[in-house]
């Protein structure tokens, strides 16, 4: 029995085929397409996926602004931020980040479910978030992706 032939292969920044995929927010449900999107930056549905190296794809999302969410969580659920200075913490409804910065709602939920370390901050790059259908990404000849593919 030859043992060489059963080492361990992991990935690492040379053997990674990275991808771009484009996703349509449109009538989406926000944590679900977050965990899905996460998933695809991390790499996880790749055979080759290794814990400490970034083997996901980049993914292009389109339309955030019409994201939807389930419940009344739209009114309802609320976004902490502090400015750094005595009573300046800040709240927000994600009526009101859709309204201000349609692209901050889609990027919280999807940072939320990634590392939060070094690897997190990189994998967090591979993501491109815009409100409306076009994006500048045509050279990288993206291709559609749909939530129940992954």
């Amino acid at each position: 029995m030859d043992t060489l032939s059963y080492k361990t292969i992991s990935a690492n920044s040379g053997t990674v085929k990275k991808e771009w995929y484009v996703i349509d927010a449109t009538d989406q449900v926000l944590g679900r397409l977050a965990s899905r999107v996460a998933l695809v930056l991390r790499g996880k549905n790749k055979p080759d996926y290794t814990p400490h190296v970034d083997c996901g794809d980049n993914v292009i999302i389109v339309n955030a602004e019409k994201i939807r969410m389930t419940g009344k969580k739209l009114t309802d659920k609320v976004y902490v931020r502090h400015t750094g200075y005595p009573g300046g913490q800040r709240f927000a409804t994600p009526k009101e980040m859709l309204d201000r910065k349609p692209t901050f709602v889609v990027e919280h939920a999807i940072k939320g479910m990634l590392p939060k370390n070094r690897l997190g901050a990189d994998l967090f790059r591979n993501l491109y978030v815009y409100e409306g259908p076009e994006h500048p990404h045509e050279a990288q000849q993206p291709k559609p992706l749909t939530l129940n593919e992954i």
